[in-house]
C-alpha cells in the first residue's frame, strides 16, 4: 500500500470518518513490520487493539440486585405518587372551601350594606318626623319631658 494513502486514511481515522474496511486496511498495514519511523506510534495503537481483542473480563456482576433496586424504586415512586395525589386533593379542597367562604362573606357583606342603607333612610325619615314634632310642640307650647 502506498504511504500517501495510509497517511490519508490516518487523517480520516483521527477524525473518526473511516469505515470498517478502511480500519482493517490500516490494521493490516501497521501489523506488518514495514512501518516507517514517523508512523511507529500508530503501530503501538493497532498492536494493542489486536492484543486486547482476546481479553475477557473475569468479574461477575450480580444482576439480580440491580433488578431488585429497580423494583423497590418503582414501588417507592408509586407510593410517592399516591401520597402526592392525596395531599394535593386535601390542599385543593381547602382552597375551594376558602374561596367558598370568601364568596359567602362577600354576599353577606353586600346584604348587610343594603340593610344598613335602608336603615339609614329610615333614620333620616325619623329625624324629619322629630323635627316636625318639635316644631308642633313649640307651636303648641308642649314640653316633651312632661
Amino acid at each position: 500500500m502506498d504511504l500517501i494513502e495510509v497517511e490519508k486514511l490516518l487523517v480520516k481515522y483521527e477524525n473518526a470518518e473511516t469505515t470498517l474496511r478502511e480500519e482493517a486496511i490500516l490494521r493490516t498495514y501497521f501489523l506488518s513490520k514495514k512501518v516507517p519511523a514517523h508512523l511507529k506510534e500508530y503501530e503501538h495503537i493497532f498492536s494493542y487493539f489486536k492484543a486486547s481483542k482476546n481479553d475477557t473480563s473475569t468479574v461477575k456482576k450480580g444482576f439480580m440486585t440491580i433488578t431488585k433496586n429497580y423494583s423497590w424504586m418503582s414501588i417507592a415512586a408509586s407510593v410517592l405518587l399516591l401520597l402526592g395525589i392525596y395531599v394535593g386533593n386535601i390542599k385543593f379542597r381547602e382552597y375551594q372551601e376558602k374561596n367558598e367562604a370568601l364568596n359567602t362573606l362577600a354576599a353577606v357583606t353586600k346584604g348587610l350594606k343594603l340593610v344598613s342603607t335602608n336603615l339609614n333612610k329610615g333614620n333620616q325619615s325619623f329625624k324629619k318626623l322629630f323635627v316636625y314634632e318639635d316644631t308642633l310642640n313649640k307651636v303648641l307650647n308642649i314640653n316633651r319631658n312632661e
